[in-house]
């Protein structure tokens, strides 16, 4: 009670959206600082060519880039370079010397026509040149007709022994040249093998036996002609060395590789990988925290949005979030202080931790949809903290084992009648746990010695039953501090034995029977119209304790007796009458009942008018003020306190009337219903038409069940039967 009066006074410093911000905030700070030893990596005070004093091994997966590279880059320079054999040049080539012979034979032919024309004429000057005008004939023919400029590579000399050569040695040289040259050029040749080749060809037209200004000439040519075939394509070669580069494997460090042993000397290599892993101090990483930052920012978003979404008060939606940041935090230390205990060597003691716990509270206090939040983000969070000591890593196992331990525990809770469902959860939960932790251990196919499935059977069967024990302890004084009802709490307050409850029966048994009455009417309109079916039973029980103060001055427990406010003055029974709610009020809050039930005593009579004791006092007096005879409120603020003071003032009318046919029932509920309404009794809760038009049809059907017609025997008309 204290707590929830301190948590009041912040809420009327704070405004809601900071209030909201302050606790977001908060949460996500400690959820960082609990977590912060586990990302924080293991960093070594370790020198260049000094000897390592521990063993040390990767504590993740990492990609080594430099050796990658490297790797690569050689794979890269051991591609030979790419040629293409381009089978043209052969064909090219020889069409080029046979060009070249022709062009000779067409020189000499032409001469040899003008020299006849000269004869014959006798026109022809003495001191010509002709070998020199045959040449240029040639060059020019050589420079027009052919596509490649040879008079640049082959000397005049050589053009010269061609046009001076015999016929008959020019055709054998031709011969001898292209047939060679063609067989040369029909094989590959690259542009370091030229030499060789030409030298091959030389020598064959050397051994061919030709004149020597012919040999000569036919030398050059073919050296001419002889060029490389087989070029080399730097594009291609190019996509070679890349596909060689991508075929390589990125060389990884993997987790729990031995980096470097004791005793070892760490050389430039060892040194780089501890740098690439960030283990040296020198050179620490803050990666890991701003990967934690991430992972605290994204739970706390996936609890902020839910509760923007939630459709309840204000005061209401704080209460629930400083319930589950407690819970939550709370699950969260535990699951460090476990955590902390690995060190003993047990078999994985993180299978000790109730995973359930926190999901079943929030499950009883709040609804499901929080519990299975709650089950994921703890899931998350073990994974982290129970990592077997390698920081950065997750422990994915674990994570399952917490996320289906919570949901199996949600799941056996469905039915929340009894505290005694939280034990027998806790029992399906351990059994669950069991069956979780074989099938993890049996899918690694690892071998399992009769002590470790021992151990695994306690921890499962005792996580379990520590979940239930744990959630039935708790619950109670969060039930207190925050002044939430939960629905077991409802059942309990709900049971015939409880004092109040038995008070009533006792004291006032007129008054039980017209609440028993009044909670079945308010329980199944209130299930029609989505309200709390529950809690608008459970408050109708106790609406009207405060009668048990003077039970008889209330007309259904006088039975066999003379009415006492006949003797009173209208004033005298109006104060008794109304004191029954502040007297109910203040003795629930004596007895610590929840607000929502003391709200409902206050609040079933609302500000309505006693008719009866203010008509009375009108008649005796003119000078009476309406206001004194109405309750003192307030009106109804939700939908079941609503409903209960409809059913309560329905009930009471009903069973006052001699034949309640079912069209008098319904008549009487209409008149009741548009009174309230007229008297505005209903404006402050956030009740429709539409539903009290729902709720008026319920207890028209409830009603006539109740006050259904008798069969009457034949030989007696005055008994009935049920």
């Amino acid at each position: 009670m204290y707590f929830q009066k301190y948590i009041r006074n912040i809420r009327k410093i704070l405004s809601y959206k900071l209030f909201t911000g302050l606790v977001f905030s908060v949460l996500g700070l400690l959820l960082f600082a609990i977590l912060y030893t586990n990302v924080k990596p293991e960093t070594y005070d370790m020198e260049l060519f000094s000897v390592a004093d521990k063993t040390i091994r990767s504590p993740k997966t990492i990609e080594d880039e430099e050796k990658t590279a490297e790797e690569r880059n050689k794979a890269a320079e051991e591609v030979e370079n790419v040629y293409v054999h381009k089978k043209e040049v052969a064909q090219n080539r020889v069409l080029l010397l046979t060009s070249i012979f022709d062009f000779v034979n067409e020189v000499n032919q032409e001469e040899s026509a003008k020299k006849k024309e000269a004869e014959e004429s006798k026109a022809e000057k003495e001191g010509s040149q002709p070998a020199s005008s045959k040449l240029a004939l040639l060059k020019s023919k050589l420079t027009a007709d052919v596509t490649e400029d040879v008079t640049e590579t082959i000397s005049d000399q050589t053009l010269l022994q061609l046009l001076e050569a015999d016929p008959s040695e020019l055709e054998k040289a031709r011969n001898i040249l292209v047939s060679n040259v063609e067989t040369i050029m029909n094989g590959k040749i690259r542009e370091d093998q030229v030499n060789n080749v030409s030298s091959d060809l030389i020598g064959r037209i050397k051994s061919a036996g030709l004149e020597k200004n012919v040999e000569n000439a036919s030398i050059e040519l073919g050296k001419y002609a002889i060029i490389a075939n087989e070029v080399y394509d730097p594009k291609l070669t190019e996509e070679r060395k890349q596909q060689a580069m991508n075929e390589v494997e990125p060389v990884k460090i993997l987790q729990g590789q031995i980096v470097v042993q004791e005793g070892h000397l760490i050389d430039r290599d060892i040194y780089r990988q501890l740098d690439t892993l960030g283990l040296l101090k020198s050179k620490p990483t803050i990666k890991p925290f701003i990967g934690l930052a991430i992972f605290v920012l994204l739970l706390i978003g996936a609890l902020y949005i839910p509760f923007t979404k939630l459709n309840e008060p204000e005061e209401k939606k704080q209460s629930y979030l400083l319930l589950l940041g407690i819970v939550f935090v709370g699950a969260i230390v535990l699951m460090k202080i476990i955590s902390l205990m690995e060190g003993l060597e047990q078999y994985d003691i993180a299978y000790l931790f109730p995973a359930a716990m926190a999901p079943m509270l929030i499950r009883v206090m709040i609804n499901e949809r929080f519990a299975l939040l709650m089950a994921i983000i703890l899931a998350a969070c073990g994974s982290i903290v129970f990592h077997d000591g390698i920081s950065g890593t997750i422990d994915v196992e674990i994570a399952l084992y917490i996320l289906f331990s919570g949901l199996a525990g949600i799941m056996f809770l469905s039915d929340k009648s009894e505290r005694f469902n939280l034990l027998r959860a806790g029992l399906l939960v351990a059994l669950v746990n069991v069956l979780l932790i074989f099938f993890l251990q049996f899918i690694g196919s690892g071998q399992i010695t009769n002590m470790e499935y021992l151990y695994f059977i306690i921890n499962g069967v005792v996580s379990g039953i520590l979940s239930a024990v744990l959630t039935m302890g708790i619950l109670p004084f969060l039930e207190a501090g925050f002044g939430i009802l939960s629905t077991m709490r409802l059942i309990e307050l709900s049971n015939p034995n409880h004092p109040l409850l038995k008070r009533i029966l006792i004291e006032a048994p007129g008054t039980y029977h017209h609440s028993v009455m009044v909670a079945n009417l308010a329980e199944s309109a209130c299930e029609a119209i989505g309200a709390n079916g529950l809690l608008a039973r459970v408050a109708a029980y106790y609406h009207d304790l405060g009668k048990t103060k003077r039970p008889h001055f209330f007309i259904e427990n006088q039975m066999n007796m003379e009415n006492p406010h006949d003797k009173l003055q209208p004033a005298t029974s109006k104060d008794i009458i109304i004191a029954h709610v502040t007297d109910g009020a203040a003795e629930l809050k004596k007895h610590k009942m929840p607000k929502e039930i003391v709200d409902v005593a206050k609040q079933h009579h609302g500000t309505t008018l006693l008719k009866f004791f203010y008509y009375k006092a009108a008649e005796i007096s003119d000078d009476v003020e309406e206001s004194d005879y109405r309750y003192p409120g307030p009106k109804p603020q939700s939908k079941e306190a609503a409903v209960i003071s409809l059913a309560d003032c329905v009930e009471a009318a009903v069973r006052s009337l001699n034949e309640p046919t079912p069209e008098a029932i319904k008549s009487l509920v209409d008149s009741i219903v548009q009174d309230r309404l007229l008297d505005g009794q209903l404006n402050e809760c956030d009740i429709t038409i539409k539903q009290l038009e729902t709720i008026k049809s319920t207890f028209c059907e409830t009603l006539s069940g109740i006050f259904h017609s008798r069969i009457e025997y034949p030989g007696n008309k005055e008994q009935k039967v049920m």
